[in-house]
């Protein structure tokens, strides 16, 4: 079986929601399976420790999810057209990783979600493939063979999987964007399966 980590941070629930999606998508194809993992928060003044294993959802990740995996997806809310702190805080602890070579030759795809429709869903994208084209990842996208990403009229890139969840985070994931998340799983998954088997 090849597990595949899926990695989020979700402030308000729609990233989180986007990241069981693209666990679903792998869990489409036969023989692999995903490992959701969140990050904790981060503040500007350190106050209290987070426990070790949060109240509810998914556990807190570890490099050693990192070391385990056979591929990535990788998922943040937009902060200024840039993944959040809180992710960004944990991809900068995989030096040691990094170092060694680890997530190189992986498969890894990103998703987001974005409070307003021109708040930055691709540029947010493209920060979080800088690190994994670093670290040697392979990054799988959104071909335009997809209908969904020429229908979309709200999220959805090439570049991986969008939402528009609005500014008091009540918009619901459209059709087309539920269908994007799906995709991107499975497409993750099932170039993990080829690269296993060269």
């Amino acid at each position: 079986m090849i597990e595949l980590l899926v990695l989020y941070y979700s402030s308000n629930g729609s990233v989180r929601e986007m990241a069981q999606l693209v666990a679903r998508g792998i869990h489409q194809v036969p023989g692999t399976s995903a490992r959701l993992r969140t990050v904790p928060p981060v503040a500007p003044r350190t106050t209290v420790a987070e426990p070790p294993v949060p109240d509810t959802g998914a556990p807190y990740v570890e490099l050693a999810d990192l070391e385990a995996c056979a591929g990535l997806a990788l998922g943040s809310p937009t902060r200024f057209g840039n993944m959040a702190a809180p992710l960004k805080h944990f991809l900068d602890t995989t030096g040691a990783l990094w170092a060694k070579g680890t997530l190189v030759g992986k498969p890894a795809a990103v998703f987001t979600s974005t409070a307003s429709l021109h708040g930055g869903q691709e540029t947010t994208l493209v920060s979080m493939m800088l690190p994994l084209l670093h670290h040697g990842m392979l990054i799988v996208g959104l071909p335009y063979t997809l209908a969904e990403v020429n229908d979309t009229a709200s999220g959805g890139t090439p570049y991986g999987a969008s939402h528009w969840a609005g500014p008091a985070d009540d918009r619901p994931l459209s059709d087309d964007e539920r269908a994007l998340c799906l995709a991107l799983g499975k497409r993750l998954a099932e170039t993990a399966m080829r690269l296993a088997a060269r």
